[in-house]
């Protein structure tokens, strides 16, 4: 097969026009790699949207921020708990997302912001985050998690995979401590580089090291499943075309 591509924007582009999520995995699981599909929960907020590039992962961590450092003019309490009447001992605790807004700041052309850790009982995303991560040529952001903001971020059209919609704040419940770090969403680990794929059916975990095998072996497949359905348009049977075909 001539050269696919030669860049990454060549690459992406071919797997938004030819690929879906479905024969990408089917590949990877006839490579061994078995495990590479996130939790069902991510969703696209809008059926239409595609998301694929390089991951940027970021660990997020639950936190109690009702502190006596966090409440301006609150009570310092008993003696019993003096320890928290100081400022907290991880400087990155005193910031009000963490290295949350450090993060995004950071993101590159064709990078996927993924937000990992935490429990999903804040949003991780939204409209002003989609806008200045559009403005850096990010490619989307996946969170298991929730997203708030959705008109916004529809209006936009940013691609943004989550749990769905919730408009509770992140702030005074969970920061960033980490990014750029390898993490892990279900029995999927992700590092840094990986490709994000992820369409109405979920959203696939591309490992960088098997990325040209899988790409190839899907635009070959991909290609493959158009002659199957123009045989079965044309009458041929199920049985018989998988047979002739290889594939189903």
């Amino acid at each position: 097969m001539a050269e696919l591509w030669r860049d990454d924007d060549e690459l992406f582009a071919v797997v938004r026009a030819e690929l879906y999520t479905a024969v990408v995995g089917d590949v990877m699981d006839q490579l061994g790699l078995l495990h590479q599909f996130l939790p069902p929960q991510i969703r696209p907020l809008d059926p239409a949207m595609v998301v694929v590039g390089r991951a940027m992962p970021l660990l997020t961590a639950d936190c109690v921020s009702d502190a006596p450092w966090a409440r301006v003019g609150a009570d310092p309490g008993p003696p019993a708990v003096e320890r928290r009447r100081g400022k907290p001992e991880n400087p990155v605790m005193e910031r009000p997302f963490g290295v949350m807004l450090q993060a995004l700041d950071n993101l590159r052309p064709n990078e996927v912001y993924l937000a990992a850790g935490g429990s999903p009982t804040y949003a991780m995303w939204g409209e002003l985050m989609s806008t200045r991560a559009r403005k850096l040529g990010a490619a989307g952001a996946v969170m298991a998690g929730y997203s708030r903001d959705a008109r916004g971020i529809l209006a936009q059209g940013f691609p943004t995979f989550s749990y769905g919609s919730y408009a509770q704040d992140q702030s005074p419940r969970g920061k960033a401590i980490d990014f750029r770090c390898p993490v892990k969403i279900g029995e999927v680990r992700i590092d840094p580089g990986d490709i994000l794929f992820g369409d109405i059916d979920g959203v696939c975990v591309i490992p960088r090291n098997a990325e040209r095998e899988v790409f190839v072996k899907a635009i070959e497949k991909a290609r493959g499943e158009k002659q199957v359905q123009e045989a079965i348009q044309g009458g041929m049977g199920a049985q018989e075309a998988f047979d002739r075909y290889g594939i189903m």
